[in-house]
């Protein structure tokens, strides 16, 4: 049994550092291996992605897609991990179920969410009412069949008319 002072890497493993501009004796002395004058012999360089003046790579790619950086993103919780919660007796089904009860019983996580969205994967038996922030058309048909209510705090965009597209020829 080997004592922690008697720990070492094992040889070979380890390289020791090169110890630059300590005279000619050491063979990186004077200019220290960055060759004779020009910007990168000088200290505080970062010409990253420079190619000499030729267009850089990222520069000549061609650039895709769009991230909107205002985007909300929602947990999504299905039916059946509803039922699920419900059974196990995390969640009670005769209390109105909110997002902070679905917090509470573990079934939504992570804190940078902007709500629940309520999807119809999976059965629900018992009638809850249930308020989130989104649900689909699915999942609120699902749980009003159960016997059960949703109400959503985040309303829909309503669609632009349709003639008014058709007709802006």
């Amino acid at each position: 049994m080997t004592k922690l002072n008697e720990l070492s890497p094992r040889p070979g493993s380890t390289k020791n550092r090169m110890r630059v501009g300590r005279g000619p004796g050491s063979g990186k002395g004077k200019t220290a291996g960055r060759g004779v004058k020009g910007q990168k012999a000088r200290s505080g360089v970062a010409i990253h992605g420079f190619e000499g003046g030729q267009m850089p790579l990222h520069m000549r790619m061609p650039k895709r897609g769009f991230k909107n950086i205002f985007r909300k993103e929602y947990a999504e919780v299905n039916l059946g991990v509803l039922e699920r919660a419900i059974t196990a007796g995390r969640l009670d089904a005769t209390q109105p179920i909110t997002e902070a009860a679905l917090r509470g019983a573990g079934v939504v996580g992570g804190e940078r969410v902007a709500g629940v969205r309520l999807l119809a994967s999976g059965t629900l038996s018992h009638a809850v009412t249930i308020t989130v922030a989104g649900a689909s058309a699915a999942a609120i048909a699902a749980v009003e069949a159960a016997g059960g209510s949703v109400t959503t705090t985040v309303a829909k965009k309503a669609a632009p008319p349709a003639e008014a597209s058709a007709a802006g020829g």
